[in-house]
């Protein structure tokens, strides 16, 4: 033991706060990594998945024998042959007492809901072995109507899944009066009516596709003691329970590893019928076996994102006050309810009113079924969809003033002071200053001098208008706490567990969770840790993403990580410090009452006596002189259940210019100032940011999953489904102020999602903005050059060339419809077909 009497030294620089490459990337650049699909085990079989051309068919026959002959193959199952261990795909959020859930298979046994559904598994020596005889298998299919139109299916003229007698899976509501957080909607509206402004929008988002780098891979080993799961998901507890919960196995004899997972953006938040289907097989078989989706399998079969109509109704006074928001949504579950697919639309209840102090509010979801692709959640989950929704109004309401778009704003967000605030919808935003993000961006982006151009190019006709879009937005970060979502019926809590283990040399082993799939956990829990614990950065071990090292958890999504899993690595830090001090104590022969500890050192008041944390670690493990009644660990476990969500702002103001002759558009400047409380690595942030913009951008700009009358996912490839690439994207401004959160200890906020949520309304309502002058007041996304050049040549938004959910109206006995209430004048596109 080494006692020093030199307290006075340099304190290390705060990690917290420093721009660190992030460790973890050496080994992901330089092809050491550890997807799902590098892993070989001996004896192990390949899969490949027999699926469904069809949309909605009943199976009549599956003839296997030609497959079975072929050569490598050793099995081949069937949904009859699986059905008794296979489990189902459960769903972890229904959203009514009343939700109508058709099982969900892994393997249809006789009847199929969407295009891409298994319907047989082969397992041959090689993936191409298995691949050629799934070729091989014959299946008689009884084509059954398909229902592909999400207002068709609000009809119920052809059903989904003809056994439930309906489309409709749920409806649920948000009401201000009921909820005593505002006023009556109905009578906010009717008094707009009679002396205010009125506002009606009926907007579509897109069904949109999760395009992660890797795609989905599981690896199952049944022949040990337990069951060995590796899969590239962001949620290996959820994972490891459902299959415990359906199949019959005991959750201790089962083991989920989520190695290095290549993306998700909540593509990989799911229990998937893949996972479930090698899980069987293998236990057939007792061999190990590995399944590894194509791209084109991604896409057709990994779930989707989005695809909702927005019927909006904002009521204002004169002058701009608005005084009332009523929304009225439908959304397309796709075939299945899946693991929070149906929770997914209920999280824009809270958002839609977003930074505005409006009094009333109503919010209506009603869910319906298509033979489609699943659908789940996709970056965001829910807020971009409301972001989008309230964005756009508030332009509308601008334009109805005659007022600049960010006045009109300013004069209804809520003030600075004024935190926190409990808004309309009920929650409480804890911290903000939404004037000091848009006067950032504002000079940033150089707003008075654009308009300025904008207005030059109106006067001259300019055929190259200019544009400028902006979106003010808040979200709520981090599901929790856990007695709400309860309440919200949904299945599982919103805490997150961590542990730390102070090893005998002085290096640090933290456990977590929170599993990362591209986050930068490894890097920002050891800046955290090195922080708090005092230790060197280099010295800190992060473990996550296996259920028998980090055996309590509940994943990554919603950008819950640093907000909720941090904390939680926060407070086991803590406990670290606290059941250390008595052994430090006992080495500085001083009393407990007396021991401080500070960057890294325990010291005894007034003294410079002090003992390292790691002169601490080791004097525990070898345990030769510990105070009595003490045991020798300092390890320490921590789970932290959220009160409440963290609400990151922001200013985002988008420049496009649209060639009016051609309806080319083309990003002139981006500017974002985020609001995200204190950031522990503006690397990493800057990352998420600018990967978040570049998604939410592409929403607005070239993505978007077209299905043909039969029900083929047309878009199946990156031919056909539009991603940008670096050379369509431009260099983004980006900046931040910070309104640090006061729900948790280091007043962070949550990042991942920002950039996606508020980047699509800010790009569309540039757009809009340079053609308004032609009558156009909105188009559909993905905002194609053909599509803005027919709303160019109509003199208003169009409907999207052969998209058959393109209907003017919301159909008649459609649940929450109010016929009487669009008007030529105010409502959008519709109105104007």
């Amino acid at each position: 033991m080494t006692i020093t009497e030199d307290r006075a030294a340099d304190a290390p620089t705060p990690e917290i706060g420093r721009a660190r490459t992030r460790k973890e990337d050496q080994r992901l650049i330089t092809g050491r990594t550890r997807w799902t699909d590098n892993i070989q085990l001996p004896g192990m079989l390949h899969l490949a998945m027999v699926r469904s051309p069809f949309a909605h068919a009943t199976i009549s026959a599956i003839n296997t024998d030609e497959a079975k002959a072929a050569s490598g193959v050793l099995a081949v199952f069937t949904g009859e042959d699986l059905k008794d261990i296979q489990g189902v795909n459960i769903t972890a959020w229904p959203i009514s007492a009343d939700q109508k859930t058709p099982d969900h298979l892994p393997v249809a046994v006789s009847h199929v809901a969407h295009a891409g559904e298994i319907v047989a598994v082969v397992a041959a020596r090689s993936s191409a072995e298995a691949r050629d005889a799934a070729e091989l298998v014959d299946v008689d299919y009884d084509e059954l109507p398909a229902v592909l139109d999400l207002k068709q299916a609000a009809t119920d003229s052809v059903l989904a899944h003809p056994g439930l007698g309906t489309n409709t899976s749920a409806t649920w509501q948000l009401d201000s009066a009921s909820g005593g957080t505002g006023g009556d909607i109905e009578a906010a509206i009717a008094t707009a009516r009679e002396g205010g402004i009125v506002i009606e929008r009926e907007y579509r988002q897109q069904r949109l596709i999760p395009a992660f780098m890797e795609p989905r891979s599981t690896v199952v080993d049944p022949t040990g003691e337990q069951v060995t799961m590796w899969s590239a998901t962001q949620v290996p507890h959820v994972l490891r329970f459902c299959i415990a919960a359906t199949t019959g196995l005991q959750e201790s004899k089962i083991r989920v590893i989520a190695p290095d997972v290549g993306g998700g953006f909540g593509g990989k938040l799911q229990t998937t019928p893949e996972e479930f289907a090698t899980l069987a097989v293998a236990r057939k078989l007792g061999k190990p076996c590995k399944y590894t989706e194509t791209r084109s399998e991604t896409m057709v079969s990994g779930h989707h994102g989005r695809d909702q109509w927005q019927k909006l109704t904002l009521a204002a006074e004169k002058d701009g006050t608005v005084t009332g928001l009523k929304v009225e949504l439908m959304a397309d579950l796709g075939a299945y309810a899946a693991l929070v697919g149906g929770g997914v639309p209920v999280l824009g209840a809270w958002m839609f009113n977003s930074i505005y102090k409006f009094a009333a509010y109503q919010f209506n979801v009603t869910t319906y079924y298509t033979n489609k692709t699943w659908v789940d959640a996709y970056r965001g989950a829910g807020r971009p969809e409301a972001t989008y929704g309230i964005e756009r109004l508030m332009d509308e309401l601008a334009v109805e003033v005659g007022v600049d778009p960010l006045e009109i704003r300013e004069k209804n967000w809520i003030k600075h002071e004024e935190f926190p605030f409990t808004t309309v919808a009920g929650m409480t935003y804890d911290s903000g200053n939404y004037e000091a993000a848009t006067a950032k961006a504002k000079e940033l982006f150089g707003y008075d001098e654009l308009r300025a151009e904008q207005r030059r190019r109106r006067e001259s006709n300019d055929p190259v208008q200019l544009g400028i879009g902006i979106s003010t937005f808040t979200e709520m970060c981090g599901l929790a706490p856990s007695r709400i979502l309860g309440v919200l019926s949904y299945g599982a809590g919103g805490w997150e567990s961590a542990s730390i283990r102070m090893l005998a040399t002085g290096t640090v082993e933290v456990v977590t969770g929170s599993s990362a799939h591209g986050q930068g956990h490894e890097t920002a829990w050891s800046q955290i840790v090195a922080d708090r614990l005092g230790v060197p950065f280099e010295d800190i071990e992060v473990l996550h993403g296996d259920t028998q090292i980090a055996p309590r958890g509940m994943d990554t999504y919603g950008s819950r990580s640093l907000v909720v899993g941090a904390e939680a690595v926060i407070r086991a830090a803590d406990k670290v410090i606290e059941k250390a001090k008595p052994i430090a104590a006992h080495m500085l022969e001083a009393s407990v009452d007396d021991i401080e500890f500070s960057a890294g050192r325990f010291g005894v008041k007034g003294t410079d006596k002090s003992v390292s944390m790691p002169e601490v670690a080791l004097e525990t493990w070898t345990c030769h002189n510990l105070p009595d009644g003490i045991e020798p660990t300092i390890d320490a476990d921590a789970t932290f259940d959220p009160n409440t969500f963290s609400f990151p702002h922001g200013t985002h103001l988008c420049a496009m210019e649209v060639d009016t002759e051609t309806g080319a558009t083309t990003m002139r400047k981006y500017v974002c100032v985020d609001d995200i409380g204190n950031i522990v690595n503006p690397l990493i942030v800057e990352g998420q940011v600018h990967g978040g913009l570049v998604q939410g951008i592409a929403q607005a700009l070239w993505e978007g999953a077209e299905y043909d009358d039969q029900g083929t996912l047309v878009t199946g490839s990156f031919v056909d489904y539009t991603l940008p690439t670096s050379a369509d994207t431009i260099s983004f401004i980006t900046d931040h102020t910070t309104s640090p959160s006061t729900t948790n200890t280091l007043g962070t906020k949550g990042v991942g999602e920002a950039g996606t949520i508020a980047s699509t309304p800010a790009v569309v309502n540039a757009i809009v903005d340079a053609v308004r002058s032609f009558g156009v007041n909105d188009i559909l996304m993905p905002c194609t050059p053909e599509r803005v050049w027919k709303a160019i040549q109509k003199g208003g938004a169009v409907p999207v060339e052969g998209e058959r959910d393109a209907q003017p109206h919301f159909d008649e006995g459609a649940p929450n419809q109010d016929p009487g209430a669009a008007s030529p004048e105010s409502a959008s596109e519709g109105s104007q077909s």
